[in-house]
């Protein structure tokens, strides 16, 4: 019931403030952003529509024993009954809901062939041994398990993971091919999520709810990846 009036204050909270600053989506001589909290302040953020859409699709995938960074948020979401545990993998220790406390950059520290599943959203562009972390996620799973990764391609730098630990890089189809081939061979499968309209309005912060019509997100450009993901199985 709380919980419940709690995001109905906040969804009025995001309408007005989209009331109060309404955005004029034909104008781009603006040099500062509309949110530099990517539109999170206005309604949902450009870049977890791709998320959660990419995670929709493979929903499938998240079952049994299901390992996610930060929380367990889209492990709830999309798990649909399939999910016999929850995990939940943090770096800095103290992280309110971790059940794992590690750094996926040092492999020796992890459990090894524990899950079936790993959601790993939005994480890799704040590791500099990009490498060495995605050897982290394969000993993480069990043979035939799978890494569900996104990363984000066109984006602003995030001034609170600079800050914190490090914002290091932008990916590209390319880039995560490669490295995740090193790493877990053939058994992989990437793509691109966005367009010039999705890149734009993400730069400038705005949310979802700021678009006339948020199915113009849907048409995929790979030339504006707003959002890189990828599945990747580990050999059986």
């Amino acid at each position: 019931m709380i919980r419940s009036i709690r995001s109905r204050l906040g969804r009025l909270k995001r309408s007005l403030v989209r009331f109060r600053s309404p955005v004029d989506l034909g104008r781009l001589d603006r040099v500062e952003p509309v949110s530099v909290t990517f539109g999170l302040d206005r309604g949902t953020p450009i870049d977890r529509r791709y998320i959660e859409r990419f995670l929709a699709e493979h929903a499938a995938r998240i079952h049994g024993r299901v390992l996610e960074v930060g929380d367990s948020t889209y492990t709830t979401r999309f798990g649909d009954g399939r999910v016999s545990e929850r995990a939940v993998l943090h770096a800095p220790p103290g992280a309110p809901g971790a059940t794992i406390v590690a750094d996926l950059t040092n492999p020796h520290g992890l459990p090894e062939g524990a899950f079936d599943c790993f959601i790993c959203t939005q994480t890799l562009n704040f590791v500099y041994d990009t490498r060495r972390a995605l050897d982290g996620a394969r000993r993480l799973l069990r043979p035939g398990g799978s890494l569900l990764l996104t990363v984000g391609g066109i984006s602003r730098v995030s001034r609170f993971e600079h800050e914190r630990w490090g914002c290091y890089w932008s990916f590209t189809t390319g880039s995560v091919e490669r490295l995740l081939s090193d790493v877990f061979g053939r058994a992989i499968t990437v793509r691109s999520y966005g367009n010039v309209l999705g890149a734009t309005a993400f730069l400038h912060g705005l949310a979802v709810e700021d678009l006339p019509d948020s199915s113009l997100l849907d048409a995929d450009d790979p030339d504006y990846p707003v959002v890189v993901a990828a599945v990747a199985e580990k050999p059986s």
